[in-house]
């Protein structure tokens, strides 16, 4: 007797096929998110870095023996009030007298879209001058850096 055979799946092996992907998701999903937690924590750290240099300056930065990049508080004399003074000149700080090396000499960061004042996250930095700290919130735990 010959029977004719199809081609192709049976219901049992469908179903197995079916849990076992199920399976999978289950493992490499939380994974997935653990990978986009850590590289979202790495880009919120490497942006407050850059924060934190816009500020005090950056003193490994020289020519001609002379700091080149002095950072708002070295062209200034003190931290800025709020962040949007490192793109915009406040009306209280004159403008850079190369002579006295004194006054707002910026912009000190790329304004892009105002990206700089949110982390990765979306969610705005907490800038405090008084105690010189930038935080952010936006994380499972908060990321805080001092200047």
């Amino acid at each position: 007797m010959d029977r004719n055979y199809s081609a192709g799946f049976t219901l049992v092996e469908l179903v197995i096929i079916i849990v076992v992907l199920g399976i999978v998701a289950a493992v490499a999903i939380p994974r997935i998110g653990s990978v986009l937690e850590n590289s979202r924590i790495a880009a919120t750290r490497e942006e407050m870095n850059h924060l934190k240099l816009s500020i005090v300056g950056d003193p490994r930065t020289t020519a001609g023996g002379e700091y080149v990049n002095r950072g708002f508080e070295g062209d200034v004399g003190f931290p800025p009030e709020q962040l949007t003074d490192l793109i915009r000149k406040p009306d209280s700080i004159p403008p850079y007298d190369k002579f006295a090396r004194l006054g707002w000499n910026g912009p000190y960061l790329d304004s892009t879209g105002q990206e700089y004042l949110y982390d990765a996250w979306d969610s705005l930095y907490h800038y405090n001058p008084a105690s010189r700290t930038i935080t952010s919130i936006g994380g499972s735990s908060d990321l805080e850096i001092t200047f």
